[in-house]
């Protein structure tokens, strides 16, 4: 499919050189008119080009299936994120599929054979208003209820109990820590970044002492972030050197991670990651995964929630991915609970 894909690619494109060779009078043609024939010709080519871009949309769209994410989010606040994104997305395909065919019919039919003339007018008052005012009502309602969507997910304010948790990014991975028993963070700042102290917190500040960084005993990073599910989770990012971007793709999340400042987001997990691993599309999706995977030698792989960094933040940006479990509550608490405090951590 490649193969045949590349050799019409290069048919056009030879195509598409002769004529602007033609064009530009490089060649001998004694007479530069299109001929009935000729316009005859391409006028089907038209109809043709046409049918091959839908068949193409529709190739891809099926296609795709198995790439694309589950159908449901995996937050509460990701079902009107959905919503706005299908709304949108089938408005497009609706707009696009008539007036790509609009386009290419009045093409085909008013190709130049038999005298045929297309009429022609100045202006028209009326399809000008119809034109516009039609895509300003459309589009007002998408903006606001993209503007209501926006605010119903970053507003935390009427949120019981939360959990807090500063996501740190910096060349080339994300840091995290919990806020402890006072469910507040202690302040930060790059300038304490010293020895094991790596994301920058000030010790000296009384809400530090029980912040729960993501580290072991022995010092090292624990590669895996825990949060309960149906419990609010905000986010507090920082990064330290460039700009980052915080993605979750499946709680439909992501927030920039800019130096100097602190930017906030917030979702609420609805969907354990032991969960998603039965979900029907996500099922079918890493059977896919697996059989290329067999097919090359490699071992078997499962879901799990990914935290990815969605801007080009470096030659090792792809190396920017922290693992997400979605526990249920007990179990997220029984997992906090093994998990030392700064306090603990400095006193050994």
């Amino acid at each position: 499919m490649k193969a045949l894909f590349f050799i019409i690619i290069f048919v056009v494109l030879i195509v598409a050189c002769w004529q602007f060779v033609k064009l530009l009078g490089l060649t001998k043609v004694d007479n530069q008119t299109a001929t009935e024939k000729e316009n005859n010709i391409n006028g089907w080519l038209m109809l043709g080009l046409m049918g091959f871009i839908y068949g193409l949309m529709i190739y891809s769209m099926y296609g795709a299936k198995d790439v694309l994410l589950p159908r449901a989010s995996a937050s509460e606040e990701g079902y009107h994120i959905d919503n706005l994104f299908v709304m949108t997305m089938t408005l497009i395909l609706v707009v696009q599929f008539i007036m790509q065919f609009l386009l290419f019919f009045f093409s085909f039919k008013y190709r130049g054979i038999d005298d045929r003339k297309a009429f022609f007018f100045a202006d028209s008052h009326k399809l000008e208003t119809i034109w516009t005012v039609i895509p300003t009502i459309v589009l007002s309602g998408l903006i606001i209820y993209g503007i209501w969507t926006w605010n119903n997910v970053m507003d935390s304010s009427d949120a019981k109990d939360p959990i807090f948790i500063e996501l740190y990014g910096k060349q080339f991975q994300w840091d995290a820590r919990y806020a402890g028993k006072d469910n507040q963070l202690g302040s930060a700042n790059v300038r304490f970044i010293e020895g094991t102290n790596t994301m920058g917190v000030d010790m000296t500040d009384k809400n530090s002492a029980d912040d729960i960084p993501l580290v072991v005993n022995e010092g090292k990073f624990v590669k895996e972030l825990h949060v309960p599910k149906g419990r609010k989770v905000i986010f507090k990012i920082r990064s330290q050197d460039v700009l980052h971007s915080v993605f979750m793709p499946h709680f439909r999340a992501q927030m920039n991670a800019v130096p100097g400042m602190v930017t906030e987001i917030a979702f609420t997990p609805v969907v354990t990651t032991a969960e998603m691993r039965l979900n029907e599309d996500t099922k079918a999706k890493f059977e896919a995964i697996n059989e290329l995977r067999k097919e090359k030698g490699e071992e078997a792989v499962e879901f799990d929630y990914l935290i990815l960094c969605n801007k080009i933040c470096g030659s090792s940006h792809y190396n920017m991915q922290l693992k997400i479990v979605v526990d249920e509550e007990a179990d997220f608490n029984k997992w906090l609970a093994t998990q030392n405090t700064f306090a603990q951590i400095n006193n050994k």
